[in-house]
């Protein structure tokens, strides 16, 4: 009995040491890790040029980082705040704060109006973090204000855009000399029908959009509409005339028809080997863009929000979608001889009604946050490119790529087996390289990775702005033709509110002016 007392004085003695030293010493690292506020990052259009770049949602990243400098991968929230004055006092914005899932987060503001003297606070623990507070010399505009500050080369220039682009110089390889005198009629006629093809005439002239549409569906120019004006309240638009189609499917066939007198320049969402089109992001990069914090709940910065760690996820390949494509239905077809692979299910049938026996049942849409709860994201066409694959290449799973030849604006700048693992367009070996994904953890996390850190040098909402004005720096440069609004077009109007701010760099007046 004495020897049990003496051992268990014993290890309370030890323990009292341990939790003493853990105390001074920081058992478990806890307090090296914590935020330091001099080495953490702070940094992106949102505090580094908000007065320059004015994006419907303006944004910047914070990477917590410890006293040796070390990236911190826990989560934490930070005290935010924006001060300035408006003309209905101080400054009026929303706020949030996306964490993502490797530690940083992407904090993001929405101006109610034009704001000066601006200071933007970014505290941890009541700490300013490096930089902190940011002063921003000039006037930030909200979006609906009309305040052109210089042409296009000089907002590129300011905002420090790409210089240049490999799909927009491919694409614009054939048309070094556009005459709409001579092709306007031509085209009008060659794409006159109605039932299967809608397609819009623009011309922007000094700064503004004039258009007229054909065919029986043209709500989709809509879309187009909304870029240009928001481009045209940003800087002045080259002079220009374009016709851009509002379908799905490209255009402007390879070898067809129009081989001799050269293709038509016809812009489009989705681009195929086969066709000509010149490509523009697609109506779904644009709009989450354009909406930002608005009405749509999917964008390029919400869908990098914190899910399940890795290690809680299911190990399988995930798709939800509809029968676009007969490969979808093979899709469905594989997860039932592989159940412990691949989860895939029809959401829909429209294409297929007739097989919905055999491939159904259909089951009920799900948020794409939830996709994320799986490891592997297959990516299928679609009636063309399936336009979710920018949101999957920037979450939290690594993106399965069927191959095809309808690609999007920046495909061009994807590496396989860098940025996603790739399958044969017939899906023969998908489940191979799902079984490769789950043989190779550490591989597959890194292609995710590098598919994250892709999405955010190319493809968030300054990259989307900055390849529009790109393209059509580039296109204008080749129309030899007079640039003259057309009999029958209508002027798209900027918003109401687009004249009540108080621009202080606005170059060009309205037309009554």
């Amino acid at each position: 009995m004495e020897d049990r007392l003496r051992l268990r004085k014993y290890v309370l003695v030890w323990l009292l040491i341990v939790l003493h030293s853990c105390y001074f010493a920081s058992c478990g690292n806890a307090a090296d890790r914590a935020v330091d506020p001099k080495n953490s990052r702070v940094w992106g259009p949102g505090v580094e040029m908000p007065d320059r770049a004015t994006l419907p949602a303006r944004y910047f990243f914070i990477e917590p980082r410890d006293a040796d400098n070390q990236k911190i991968n826990e989560s934490q929230k930070y005290d935010i705040h924006i001060i300035g004055q408006s003309r209905f006092g101080s400054c009026r914005y929303r706020l949030n704060q996306i964490d993502r899932h490797d530690g940083s987060s992407i904090v993001r503001y929405r101006l109610a109006e034009s704001c000066s003297d601006v200071t933007i606070h970014v505290r941890h623990n009541e700490a300013h973090l490096a930089g902190s507070p940011f002063a921003i010399p000039g006037t930030l505009y909200s979006e609906q204000c009309y305040c052109p500050q210089g042409s296009v080369e000089e907002w590129l220039e300011t905002v420090g855009c790409p210089a240049g682009d490999p799909q927009i110089d491919m694409d614009l390889i054939p048309f070094r000399a556009i005459n709409f005198s001579s092709l306007r009629t031509r085209m009008i006629q060659q794409y006159d029908k109605p039932g299967s093809i809608s397609h819009c005439n623009y011309v922007i002239l000094r700064n503004q959009v004039h258009r007229r549409c054909y065919g029986q569906h043209t709500g989709f120019s809509k879309f187009m509409d909304t870029i240009l004006l928001s481009l045209a309240r940003k800087f002045t638009l080259p002079d220009m005339e374009m016709f851009v189609n509002l379908g799905d499917w490209p255009l402007v066939k390879k070898g067809g028809p129009s081989r001799t007198t050269g293709p038509y320049p016809i812009f489009s969402w989705c681009g195929s080997d086969d066709t000509f089109d010149i490509v523009m992001p697609t109506y779904d990069i644009t709009e989450s863009t354009l909406e930002n914090m608005g009405r749509v709940m999917l964008d390029m910065l919400s869908v990098q929000r914190r899910g399940l760690p890795w290690a809680d996820k299911h190990a399988k390949a995930f798709w939800r979608g509809r029968d676009a494509r007969r490969e979808r239905l093979e899709l469905v077809a594989l997860s039932r001889r592989y159940p412990e692979l691949l989860n895939a299910s029809l959401t829909n049938f429209f294409f297929f009604r007739d097989e919905e026996s055999e491939f159904g049942p259909r089951v009920a849409h799900i948020s794409m946050h939830e996709f994320f709860d799986y490891r592997y994201q297959v990516n299928v066409d679609g009636t063309v490119a399936a336009y979710r694959l920018p949101y999957l290449l920037a979450g939290s799973s690594v993106v399965l790529k069927q191959d095809s030849f309808y690609y999007e604006h920046f495909y061009r700048k994807l590496v396989p087996m860098r940025h996603y693992i790739p399958f044969e367009a017939d899906l023969s070996n998908l489940v191979q390289q799902i079984e490769w994904a789950r043989e190779n953890d550490e591989k597959a996390r890194e292609i995710r990775d590098n598919a994250n850190a892709f999405i955010n040098a190319n493809l968030l909402p300054l990259d989307i702005y900055c390849y529009h004005a790109l393209l059509f720096k580039e296109y204008a440069k080749y129309i030899v033709s007079p640039i003259q609004v057309q009999p029958g077009m209508e002027k798209i109007e900027q918003p109401e509110e687009a004249y009540h701010c108080p621009c202080e760099r606005t170059t060009l007046p309205r037309d009554e002016l």
